[in-house]
């Protein structure tokens, strides 16, 4: 009778014993604190800049007039066709105002941090482009104050805030002390919500996610027919966003990492479940067949 034994097969290491590596765009993610250090720093240096761009009166008015000239050669439509749309309603006009006021740094706020818990290779990205944005927006306040349409006799507009409320301004901009009113150009307001709207088609999947350009569309319309900025406003904001974009490009293959991480979790929790059934039922059959594989060694 032979003795020796075959050589036992290397059981196979359970599933839920393979250590997951963790998904990229979990590693990907900057440290918490820094980043909201550098969030708030940045939006301390930008208010503080904005108010050093303060004080210059006539300078403002008189480049209002140039622009309002600018549109009209280049036959942009009036921003008066706009807010008579909104006078038609107090209702309309209030709600226009409130948004004004309360949904531009609220949004996007819960913009960066949606990114940063969901989409941190996006988020990093993302917060480079607006920086850069604000950084470009910021020089052009110092260079090129400008008085917005509501304050430009020429343009016969009415000051919704003013005069239907709520408003984020002062009456009098020389004594305003919360906000520069004659940093118009160009529009932060428009300018960091088409860049929501960019970063969430770029960071998602879902074929619904082109209505994200409803916010800069409506956005558009709000700060228009307010009267606190003309469209040239909103094209420079456009133009600089573009700028931004095309140097500081989004990640190759962010959006196919992150989606990777998240459906590799799925594929895996499956994997497991699908493992331990088999390990079961596997169990079972090596039993019964270790009779047969001991009477056929004798």
């Amino acid at each position: 009778m032979d003795s020796r034994t075959e050589p036992a097969e290397a059981e196979p290491e359970p599933a839920a014993a393979i250590r997951r590596p963790s998904p990229p765009s979990t590693a990907a993610r900057p440290p918490l604190v820094r980043e909201l250090l550098l969030v708030v720093g940045l939006f301390v240096v930008y208010k503080v800049g904005r108010q050093l761009a303060d004080g210059h009166t006539a300078e403002a008015f008189r480049n209002a007039n140039r622009v309002w000239d600018w549109e009209r050669t280049l036959h942009l439509p009036g921003e008066g066709s706009v807010q008579g749309a909104l006078l038609h309603s107090d209702t309309v006009v209030h709600l226009a105002n409130t948004y004004y006021a309360t949904v531009h740094f609220p949004a996007t706020v819960a913009f960066l941090v949606w990114m940063y818990l969901r989409r941190p290779v996006h988020y990093v990205w993302a917060r480079r482009v607006l920086a850069a944005v604000t950084a470009a927006a910021l020089a052009l306040h110092l260079t090129f104050p400008l008085a917005p349409p509501r304050l430009l006799a020429a343009a016969g507009l009415v000051d919704t805030g003013q005069v239907y409320g709520p408003t984020v301004y002062g009456a009098h901009p020389a004594t305003d002390e919360m906000a520069n009113q004659f940093a118009a150009m160009p529009s932060l307001h428009f300018g960091w919500a088409l860049m929501v709207a960019i970063g969430l088609i770029a960071a998602t999947r879902s074929r619904l996610r082109w209505l994200w350009l409803l916010h800069p569309l409506l956005t558009l319309l709000v700060i228009v027919g307010t009267a606190n900025h003309y469209w040239l406003d909103a094209i420079v904001a456009t133009a600089l966003l573009g700028i931004a974009l095309a140097v500081i490009r989004q990640p190759r293959g962010a959006g196919a990492t992150e989606a990777h991480g998240l459906v590799a979790d799925e594929a895996s929790d499956e994997a497991d479940g699908a493992a331990g059934n088999s390990g079961g039922a596997g169990g079972a059959g090596e039993k019964e067949s270790v009779p047969e594989l001991v009477g056929a060694r004798r």
